[in-house]
């Protein structure tokens, strides 16, 4: 999202360009969007625009009517890859060195012996190092005004880490906090009400969260890996991923996000007293 340079360009008032990919999952998404109750919980779409042989999403610039704002990524989901992602089976070396990088402990014995491993065993592997496999969501970065963006939480996954780095974003503001939970509460009662979420596999998508001390909003973003269920299969988006249910986790990462940040007051409050 906004930590990536080159992807957004300014197009006009309130108003920016986003990259798209080719395929056009992403510009179908947000067409469909725009008639469910979710509209209300995701940047407007205008258009779909081709440029210099490129593709571009013309959408809300959520940034526009905050000044000085903080913004925080959280992506959402206990599985933050698509299953096509990690059908091949074949062990794979660089992926193995790729791991022992980050944690040299994590290979098994076998592991260890073949020097290699497979697409799905790195992509569970690096959500269980953040929050992502157990909660269902993971700090992805933020920014607050006047800071250099905060981008390593990689490794940030238990619920008190979590809060601690949200107090730090919401910089001890409890309306900013009550006005968050709210629109996340709405959120999940509109995604309960969604067709478009009932009948589509959520992957890779966030929720951009934006701040200025006294206004604040919620919205989902980034829908390039959110795809129709196939034929006959229905998702509660909570229940346990395994290969072929495209469960999503979508819903216990909101479960918990809404919790943390509930629980954020209440350690606040404990240290007053």
């Amino acid at each position: 999202m906004m930590f990536i340079s080159g992807s957004f360009a300014p197009a006009g008032p309130g108003t920016i360009w986003k990259k798209s990919s080719p395929d056009r999952v992403e510009i179908e998404a947000y067409k469909k969007l725009m008639k469910d109750p979710l509209s209300s919980m995701v940047p407007h779409f205008y258009k779909d625009v081709e440029y210099n042989n490129e593709y571009f999403i013309e959408m809300q610039d959520l940034l526009h009517n905050f000044k000085n704002p903080a913004v925080m990524d959280i992506k959402m989901g206990t599985r933050t890859f698509l299953e096509s992602e990690v059908e091949n089976a074949k062990a794979r070396s660089d992926l193995y060195e790729k791991m022992l990088k980050v944690d040299p402990t994590a290979p098994t014995a076998e592991e260890l012996e073949t020097k290699a491993i497979t697409k799905l065993r790195y992509m569970q592997f690096r959500e269980n190092l953040s929050s992502s496999a157990e909660l269902g969501f993971r700090i992805e970065g933020f920014k607050v005004h006047g800071e250099e963006p905060t981008k390593d939480l990689k490794c940030l996954k238990s619920r008190d880490e979590i809060c601690r780095t949200m107090k730090q974003f919401l910089n001890g503001s409890e309306k900013v906090r009550l006005l968050l939970i709210a629109r996340l509460e709405n959120l999940k009662a509109k995604l309960e009400k969604s067709t478009f979420f009932r009948h589509h596999e959520v992957i890779g998508s966030s929720i951009l969260i934006i701040h200025d001390g006294k206004k604040a909003g919620a919205w989902m973003i980034d829908f390039a890996k959110t795809l129709p269920l196939p034929e006959g299969v229905t998702t509660d988006h909570r229940s346990k991923w395994c290969n072929g249910n495209h469960e999503d986790g979508y819903l216990t990462g909101l479960d918990n996000l809404i919790h943390v940040l509930k629980q954020c007051g209440k350690s606040r409050s404990k240290s007053k007293s």
